[in-house]
């Protein structure tokens, strides 16, 4: 499935608990928002936890980048009133792109709320401010660690689309086969929007493998083994993450992908290399080489 509309190149952020976490946050958008991404996004905690920290983050990268920002928003744990009290700060601060989650419920909640689904909030955001937003939603290619099977996803996916969502991000994966199974398997459900893939930089193994486990990524054999043969070799392992995200990058580009959305983890280094080696401040050039080399 390939798209028409301009690729997009989207970096995400996450609100830091020290100031010096801030700066480099800071740091690190500054030097993205010199290639001129489409937006940033900046994660929002379970359950509404990292809310206030969220909207600081909005405020700074609004103050000091050029980039639009893209805030998460999840709905466990909220009522109607919250959530349209949010939206409006929003409108207020010039937002025009959100990413609708259903969320986590963090641990010691016991309401869930009055939303349950993320199709559910996409529906609140459309009902009570129309078009102004552009939607994102959440896809999962490897499947999302709750599903009870590989076609909930994509119904619960539908689900949101229907409800409104304009585009959606996905979860973060190493196997572009499963991207492009998922895509075919989403047009077979008449989802026609574009689904840009999630793409993580390789910064230390194991907290990549901790994460994953976490939130359902599979890391193939073959990667898992030549990481854990660097040992504590930092160095090595980001050299090595950063070629093979490389490759894997240029693959779903000349397979069609809309897009990239980079997990930055708040930091640009890797991020800037891997754009580099992909010309990604010349998306078209870039798009056409590597197509014309599969003629």
């Amino acid at each position: 499935m390939k798209y028409l509309k301009p690729f997009v190149t989207s970096f995400e952020f996450y609100p830091p608990k020290t100031h010096d976490g801030v700066r480099t946050l800071l740091r690190s958008a500054i030097e993205l928002n010199a290639i001129s991404p489409d937006f940033f996004s900046v994660t929002f905690g379970a359950g509404g936890s990292t809310r206030e920290g969220t909207i600081d983050m909005v405020k700074a990268l609004k103050r000091d980048t050029t980039t639009p920002i893209a805030p998460h928003l999840s709905c466990i744990g909220f009522n109607r009133e919250n959530l349209v009290d949010i939206l409006n700060q929003y409108k207020s601060l010039g937002v025009k792109r959100i990413v609708a989650l259903r969320g986590d419920l963090p641990s010691g909640m016991g309401s869930i709320g009055e939303f349950k689904l993320a199709s559910e909030l996409v529906k609140l955001i459309r009902d009570e401010t129309g078009n102004y937003f552009h939607v994102e939603v959440a896809a999962y290619p490897e499947y999302h660690p709750q599903a009870k099977n590989s076609m909930s996803d994509i119904v619960n996916l539908k689900r949101k689309y229907e409800a409104g969502a304009n585009s959606s991000i996905t979860q973060y994966f190493f196997n572009p086969d499963a991207y492009f199974y998922f895509l075919e398997e989403c047009a077979k459900q008449q989802i026609f929007m574009p689904i840009v893939p999630g793409i993580m930089p390789i910064i230390h193994f194991r907290k990549l493998i901790r994460f994953s486990e976490t939130c359902g990524a599979e890391i193939p054999r073959w990667l898992c083994k030549r990481l854990e043969a660097y040992g504590d070799d930092v160095e090595s392992v980001r050299k090595f993450g950063v070629e093979m995200v490389y490759h894997l990058c240029q693959r779903l580009i000349a397979g069609g992908a809309p897009g990239l959305h980079f997990y930055t983890l708040n930091h640009s280094e890797l991020c800037m290399q891997i754009l580099q080696q992909l010309n990604l401040n010349r998306v078209g050039e870039t798009i056409n080489h590597i197509e014309g080399n599969k003629v």
